[in-house]
């Protein structure tokens, strides 16, 4: 069954989880900046240009990822699906004032690991509804395993 392209909707839902980055990413600079500068990080730290990058194609694929749950015809409740990704949204805007703002990295890694369990429940209830949505989310759920390392 091939489903119509409803750009108003990808549009919206692409522009909500990119939005929130960049709003997050704004507010957080100088502590993101001054951590580059300072921070020891480990040897396998990605360069610091790749982090907005990284993050862009992330936000996109979850805006992808809304999209086909919200467009997909099911039979099965959205409402817990939607909730889910909301929150890890939220945990993920929040995550980085603790860390970049605030400099308290081990309420920042407590807060990361329940945003990992977050992103994890929004996989499994979006597979539950359509695969690929949750397998689009799979690159987030790497990047943040990561960050928390």
């Amino acid at each position: 069954m091939v489903m119509k392209l409803d750009i108003k909707k990808l549009l919206k839902n692409i522009a909500i989880p990119l939005a929130v980055g960049g709003v997050s990413g704004f507010l957080t600079s100088g502590g993101v900046e001054e951590f580059t500068l300072n921070a020891e990080k480990p040897f396998f730290t990605p360069p610091g240009w790749l982090f907005p990058v990284a993050w862009t194609i992330l936000y996109t694929l979850m805006g992808i990822s809304a999209y086909l749950i919200e467009t997909t015809q099911t039979t099965k409740d959205k409402k817990t699906a939607f909730i889910l990704y909301y929150l890890q949204l939220f945990f993920n805007f929040v995550w980085s004032f603790i860390f970049f703002s605030a400099n308290n990295y081990l309420f920042a890694f407590v807060w990361i690991i329940i945003l990992w369990i977050l992103i994890i429940a929004t996989i499994l209830e979006f597979k539950m509804i359509k695969n690929r949505a949750a397998y689009i989310l799979i690159p987030y759920l790497i990047w943040v395993t990561f960050a928390a390392v």
